[in-house]
């Protein structure tokens, strides 16, 4: 996974709120349509990670220029059942998943006579057992091949074995109908070129009716379904709603259904943090910038993200918490007051580091 172009993909059945959600992710228009396959070709957008502290350095500053991490969302069209075996475009569409790197998987938890469901019938634990079956049975189909071909080299080299052994534990797996994210003593290291679908992390997200924004008792049963998976919860109808209105009018739209905040905001973040990805901050007069590494990454590795030669001629970095930069009031007040820390290469990156580094050329 490239840190610098990482992606999550909006799956489910069609007329799920996919489209709906994602436009207002994004703020693109794509086709929303009351019919399956209204997205064929994958609509993508970058969104923001939402992050308060760069608005705060950049008053430090005094600069106008805030560059936030960004993420990427890619709309893929919807599943039906049949899709492992090319129904509904299936095999286009699952190659579009394969070219992600996690899953946001769009459930529909709400009733609406005028949105037609795939089966007539809005059943959440059907819908994500039919999504997740045809995902299990592309990856079975890849493993099935593998496994094929391995065999004969094991023929030729019975050190290989242990391998195919393990290859066949994983299709033991997916015989049983079980997708891969279940398993965390899943070797990803070993299947990461089969490019396997439920390998990928997933997000479980429901799309709930506005009036059930607020039933505590109806949230937990849909997160029984899916435990101990990840789960958000939206409105795609009432996102939909507060993506055209003004920041005072959205807040008291969000207030009258007791949210503080757009459920937006929590699904990037969780796409954001199911990927390992953190961010470290850099702040001057020029910008204040949020850069995206993978959790545990060492300071070279922070340093290349900005450029390939800051890696390459690696020093040493500068390194302020966010809080006492804020509350000291800027980087020379910190510095006097001792909270600014010289970090060599084997520095391990936190999440509110604000640094300076120093590099050869």
């Amino acid at each position: 996974m490239s840190v610098s172009s990482v992606s999550c993909g909006i799956i489910g059945l069609p007329n799920v709120g996919k489209s709906t959600l994602f436009n207002a992710l994004t703020g693109n228009s794509a086709l929303v349509a009351n019919y399956p396959f209204a997205t064929i070709e994958p609509n993508s957008g970058i969104v923001a990670v939402p992050d308060e502290r760069l608005e705060k350095l950049a008053e430090i500053y005094h600069t106008q220029k805030v560059i936030p991490a960004t993420f990427k969302f890619v709309d893929i069209a919807g599943l039906v059942q049949g899709a492992s075996k090319g129904e509904g475009l299936g095999n286009q569409f699952l190659s579009h998943i394969r070219d992600t790197d996690a899953i946001i998987h769009v459930v529909r938890a709400f009733e609406d006579q005028g949105v037609t469901h795939v089966d007539n019938h809005v059943d959440a634990k059907k819908d994500i057992e039919t999504i997740n079956t045809e995902l299990v049975l592309a990856d079975l189909a890849t493993l099935d091949k593998r496994i094929l071909n391995f065999t004969k080299e094991v023929k030729a080299n019975n050190k290989l074995k242990p391998v195919l052994d393990q290859y066949i534990e994983i299709q033991g797996w997916l015989n049983n109908n079980e997708p891969l994210w279940k398993h965390e003593e899943l070797d990803r290291d070993l299947v990461r070129d089969l490019h396997l679908i439920t390998a990928k992390p997933v997000i479980y997200l429901f799309n709930i009716a506005e009036k059930d924004i607020g039933n505590k008792e109806l949230k937990q049963s849909l997160k029984d379904i899916v435990s101990p998976s990840q789960v958000l919860f939206a409105s795609a109808k009432l996102e939909d709603e507060l993506k055209d209105l003004s920041e005072d009018d959205a807040k008291m739209l969000l207030s009258s259904y007791g949210q503080r905040e757009s459920s937006l905001i929590s699904i990037v973040k969780a796409a954001y943090d199911i990927l390992g990805l953190q961010s470290f901050l850099t702040a001057g007069e020029k910008e204040v910038r949020a850069w995206t590494i993978a959790k545990g990454s060492k300071a070279p590795q922070a340093a290349g993200k900005i450029h390939g030669d800051f890696e390459k001629g690696f020093i040493a970095a500068d390194v302020v918490s966010y809080n006492d930069l804020i509350s000291l009031g800027g980087y020379n007040q910190s510095k006097a007051a001792g909270k600014v820390r010289t970090e060599g290469k084997d520095y391990v990156m936190r999440p509110d580091d604000v640094v300076l580094f120093k590099f050869n050329t």
